[in-house]
């Protein structure tokens, strides 16, 4: 019987039941605790009544539509097939990345089906040697200055397999170059020393072979096989690309025809995280999930629209997919020069709708016109409120992770140096969530996932779980678990015993950047919210000497914010794939103190206030705010950290910091307000994209009229009263001698915009007081 695992890198007897850390899910904490508990209690204006609601019952009550920079809302306008470039004279060669581009078979179109191949996301395993290569294998002789400059750089057992490698290449033309081995160096830490790397590769061995850095594991080199395209280039792989698209064939219309060699595009999606799509798409196109650049992961339980760019990446190709997309839609091709970087994306608009409503005042039995005419008085107070006052720019729950041990706290115990706490923290799980506590009245209430989730852990830790267990049967979605454990799972292939039990910091090493970078920033805003609240109780709107703000923003000098790295539902942000790229010192935005005479000067309000999230390289407020960064910080809540000493040895760990605004409020003023009655819970009250596109046709211009209109023409259509908007009166508007206000129950459609990395449901939370309520996804799968 296999001996059961336990994180202290001990055998634990397989008679003794494995003991697991108890774990909450998010579910089993009223959402007021758990907003107290990441610092989130203060309002703006509590003496305004809010109302109770409740958001997301359907997915469509959450539609999201992103701001690009000239002020534009993106709306899905075409779902057609993208049109062809001119005909080619020959035949497409096979992509720089080995794979055949194929036409998927009527087999494929049905679903999309898990058991795809899933994109290159998890760090390559290093190769070992293919069954059908001889051993005895002639190496071709390097000159003795090449193996020296090879050494040098790789160290001489990873020369040893580069010639090797090499030498197989040699000896079997005729092979795909994903037949082949990859060979993955050490850590490379000096940039130039990388780059010395890919030129000294290239050169030594004709550009048989190639390199690039891998994105999941800074510093480290993959070294492969070249592709035919890539060979007969003029200079290494400048003959294709990373998306598999070589270079233009005779005849074939070419980047800068068609616009550029970025392919932009909007993505649609429905009840789906932006991941799990883009990763589907990744695998049909055989290219890394990473490769698509977009300004951030929207919200699983709702409807988005999003622009993403891909490099070097044919419409139709993108344009076919939608004849298996489940759930989503892509379309609005366009090449441009440039992909999406800093400043691409202005904000969100939002359209929600809050079911359920229910008013102070209304408990005294009052019919339907009255109820409804009090509901219409309360939401335009709120909705005034709201535009005038804003709301403290808390970060909302999603940044925290939807368990009771957060990630706030796997982040805090990475900072604190215990990285065996913060691997503990990511794999705990609650035993109420196992298969056998599960109850059948529990079945539709309980997300399938959760389930598998703690079973699979459970087994691990138990020894009965291997690699291949957590790679069939822990859910995409985990994927930070995944990798931690296959880690730790690692045996040696002669003894048998684990190779690398207690490496922690190796363990969290395999998560994706992005969201192991999640964590510390998650403890910086734990820490951010709590200095934001406060702040609010010392001072209240008033600016006090201080105080800090943007420099230069008021003279309209402020220099550029530094790249964000998760959005506004605390998701993280995928970026380009360039090489090591990182956000330079020069983008850092750089604040100051307020003086005595500035902040009785009348030229600052509450509005121009920023707070830092902690970090080296940011200022604190020279006031009583500043003390209480060190207070909570040095608390236990804080982890007993210093503000003042945020430096690590390891990089990930090593927090410069960062400034948010403390106070939100709608852009451009903009909050408009339906107050509906409606009768069935699921009854739609709000068009989708798509439905519109379905309604008004496709592929002509009625279509994209349709689809492309503001959500504004939404809020006022189909027979209700408006609040903070135009009314919209005409057929059926306010009808109650049509029995309009006959329905029971009372629904809210708000519109408003938000800029980026602000939340809308923190927004909310200050217009309804606290009222309104998360529906839970697991508890209904309707639209």
């Amino acid at each position: 019987m296999a001996a059961k695992r336990s994180l202290d890198g001990e055998d634990v007897s397989p008679n003794k039941r494995t003991r697991t850390q108890p774990d909450k899910s998010s579910a089993d904490i009223s959402q007021e605790e758990q907003e107290r508990a990441v610092g989130i209690t203060v309002f703006v204006a509590p003496e305004v009544p809010g109302f109770e609601c409740v958001f997301k019952h359907r997915y469509t009550d959450f539609q999201v539509h992103e701001i690009l920079p000239n002020g534009h809302v993106l709306h899905l306008t075409d779902k057609s097939e993208a049109r062809r470039p001119a005909r080619q004279t020959k035949t497409e060669p096979e992509p720089s990345n080995g794979h055949k581009i194929e036409d998927p078979s009527d087999e494929q179109l049905g679903s999309e089906d898990k058991t795809q191949n899933p994109p290159a996301e998890d760090p390559p395993a290093p190769a070992v040697p293919r069954q059908d290569e001889d051993p005895t294998l002639d190496l071709p002789e390097l000159s003795v200055e090449d193996r020296l400059t090879l050494v040098d750089i790789f160290g001489n057992e990873v020369t040893q397999r580069i010639a090797k490698l090499h030498g197989a290449v040699l000896q079997n033309p005729e092979r795909k170059p994903r037949e082949h081995n990859t060979v993955i160096s050490d850590v490379i830490s000096e940039k130039s020393k990388r780059t010395e790397a890919h030129m000294a590769v290239r050169r030594i061995f004709n550009s048989k072979l190639q390199t690039e850095t891998l994105q999941d594991q800074p510093g480290v080199i993959a070294v492969k096989a070249s592709s035919p395209v890539a060979v007969s280039g003029a200079r290494g792989h400048h003959g294709g690309d990373h998306n598999g698209a070589p270079a233009p064939a005779k005849g074939k219309v070419g980047w800068q025809e068609l616009g550029g060699e970025y392919l932009h595009f909007t993505l649609y999606k429905e009840n789906k995280d932006t991941m799990e799509v883009l990763s589907f798409m990744a695998s049909q196109l055989k290219i890394p999930a990473r490769n698509f650049e977009f300004a951030g992961t929207k919200d699983r339980r709702g409807v988005t629209v999003q622009k993403v760019a891909l490099f070097r990446m044919r419409a139709e190709r993108v344009a076919n997919l939608n004849r298996m997309a489940r759930g989503w839609r892509a379309g609005g091709f366009e090449h441009k020069k440039h992909g999406l970087g800093l400043g691409e994306l202005a904000g969100n608009e939002f359209v929600l709708t809050l079911r359920d409503c229910h008013f102070p005042s209304e408990e005294g039995g009052l019919d339907a016109p009255r109820r409804l005419e009090l509901a219409e008085k309360l939401v335009s107070q709120a909705a005034e409120s709201f535009k005038a006052k804003g709301f403290l720019n808390y970060y909302g729950l999603q940044r925290f992770g939807s368990f009771s041990t957060g990630t706030h706290t796997t982040g805090m115990k990475i900072l604190q140096g215990d990285l065996k706490g913060a691997v503990e923290s990511i794999l705990t799980y609650s035993s109420d969530l196992l298969p056998e506590n599960v109850g059948e009245d529990s079945v539709n209430k309980v997300p399938q996932d959760d389930i598998y989730r703690a079973d699979v852990i459970r087994k691990w830790r138990e020894g009965s779980a291997n690699a291949m267990d957590i790679r069939d049967k822990l859910p995409r979605r985990f994927s930070a678990e995944s990798a931690i454990m296959q880690y730790l799972s690692k045996k040696d292939k002669k003894s048998g015993k684990l190779m690398q039990e207690e490496d922690w910091q190796g363990a969290l090493m395999q998560i994706q950047r992005g969201l192991r970078l999640m964590y510390v920033h998650a403890y910086q805003s734990l820490v951010w919210n709590k200095v934001a609240g406060k702040r609010w109780e010392l001072y209240g709107e008033k600016v006090v000497e201080g105080d800090l703000v943007i420099v230069g923003e008021k003279d309209g000098k402020a220099t550029s914010g530094r790249v964000e790295e998760t959005d506004q539902d605390g998701e993280p942000i995928v970026k380009p794939a360039a090489e090591d790229s990182v956000a330079t010192e020069d983008s850092f935005t750089r604040a100051r103190p307020l003086s005595k005479e500035e902040a009785e000067s009348g030229k600052y309000d509450i509005f121009d206030l920023v707070l830092p999230q902690p970090g080296f390289d940011v200022l604190y407020p020279g006031n009583e705010v500043g003390k209480y960064y060190e207070e909570f910080m040095g608390s236990e809540a804080g982890g007993g950290l210093d503000p003042h000493k945020m430096r690590r040895s390891w990089k990930d760990a090593s927090l410069s910091g960062s400034y948010r605004k403390m106070m939100a409020r709608p852009l451009n003023g903009i909050v408009e307000c339906r107050v509906t009655p409606y009768e069935g819970a699921d009854e739609q009250l709000v068009e989708t994209d798509l439905e519109k596109m379905r309604k008004h046709g496709r592929g002509n211009g009625a279509d994209a009229t349709a689809a492309g209109a503001s959500a504004e023409g939404v809020i006022n259509e189909e027979g209700s009263n408006t609040v903070g908007g135009a009314d919209h009166s005409g057929p059926g508007h306010g009808d109650q001698a049509n029995g309009v206000n006959s329905k029971s129950n009372i629904a809210v459609v708000m519109r408003f915009q938000l800029g980026s990395s602000q939340y809308a449901t923190m927004a909310l939370r200050e217009m309804c007081r606290g009222g309104a309520r998360a529906y839970k996804p697991e508890f209904n799968t309707v639209r």
